[in-house]
């Protein structure tokens, strides 16, 4: 009997860019760094945190 592996579902990571980018706009508009710098700093956030899932989800 042929044994097979159970199938992987890796973890996404792309809605929590959009989410921090999305984020990091709307509080910006609202405080006194501005909507560009919200942007760019939702943005780093996003990538930050779905690399770091990315790279936990390498490890199982």
């Amino acid at each position: 009997m042929a044994r097979t592996t159970p199938p992987r579902y890796p973890l996404a990571g792309g809605a929590l860019i959009a989410i921090g980018s999305i984020l990091g706009t709307a509080i910006g508009l609202f405080t006194a760094i501005g909507p560009t710098r919200g942007f760019l700093i939702g943005l780093a956030a996003g990538v930050a945190i779905s690399c770091a899932m990315w790279l936990l989800d390498l490890r199982k």
